[in-house]
């Protein structure tokens, strides 16, 4: 059976006197869509976090395609990862974020082009030339010469999708990508994912309270809460026949049913 493209081993995460995971484990099969449902401040969002290298572990191991995140091998034992083995695993992932995360000074292309110039040493030529690709596939080819304020939020989020993308990753993280988004933009962002995930190879990582979308994008859904994978499996499953109480009760109360 082949490695799964992430896997982590008896996470322990604290901030302070409180837990968000202990003895956590979970793992990620390569193009597997997994999306994570569940309550607010049930540690979704810090899972994304640690595989950005956003936030550190307080214990256990994690692998990303192949290798160890937060570790690294000295001497034959591991040893805690340092910045150069950060900066170079961190390559493997791209994440959009809820806020977008735009450089305001920056035109949308040049928000695109900076980290593969920067960080991957691409020419400006193959940069500027990913990054008008990237734009067509967004649909804001027309936008490549704007700035992040002239935007609405739709097409703000579709432009980080885009730098996301122009790294290359193996894998994608898409932390809450709508929640900041007026819901006649919601659609919008979505169908650049629906898209992405009928014709690219990838691997997605969706926190996610887009419930229908989830049902209809993902392999797997993980139903978290309190730090802990509640219920886990393919859609159809989860949102029709829930085994458990607290995944039933927090699908009633956001499909009203």
């Amino acid at each position: 059976m082949s490695q799964p493209i992430i896997e982590f081993k008896n996470v322990q995460k604290r901030f302070g006197d409180t837990t968000i995971f202990d003895d956590f484990s979970f793992k990620v099969e390569e193009n597997e869509i997994v999306s994570i449902i569940g309550p607010s401040g049930s540690g979704k969002s810090t899972l994304l976090r640690i595989l950005m290298t956003l936030e550190g572990i307080d214990g256990g191991y994690i692998n990303v395609a192949g290798e160890s995140l937060w570790h690294m091998l000295w001497n034959d034992r591991y040893v805690p990862a340092s910045n150069k083995h950060l900066h170079k695993m961190r390559e493997q992932l791209g994440m959009v974020f809820q806020h977008f995360n735009l450089f305001p000074h920056m035109t949308v292309k040049r928000n695109i082009t900076e980290a593969p110039m920067r960080v991957k040493g691409l020419s400006r030529q193959d940069a500027e030339e990913s990054a008008e690709a990237l734009l067509e596939l967004v649909g804001l080819a027309d936008k490549a010469e704007s700035y992040p304020n002239d935007l609405s939020g739709g097409q703000k989020q579709r432009v980080g999708i885009a730098r996301a993308l122009a790294m290359r990753p193996a894998i994608l993280l898409l932390d809450e990508i709508t929640s900041a988004l007026d819901p006649e933009l919601v659609d919008e962002v979505l169908d650049v994912i629906r898209n992405l995930a009928k014709e690219q190879s990838f691997t997605m990582l969706l926190v996610t309270h887009e419930m229908y979308f989830a049902r209809e994008i993902s392999d797997r859904v993980c139903f978290f809460d309190k730090g802990k994978i509640v219920e886990e499996g393919v859609p159809e499953d989860i949102f029709s026949a829930p085994r458990e109480e607290r995944t039933q009760a927090f699908l009633n109360a956001y499909l009203g049913q």
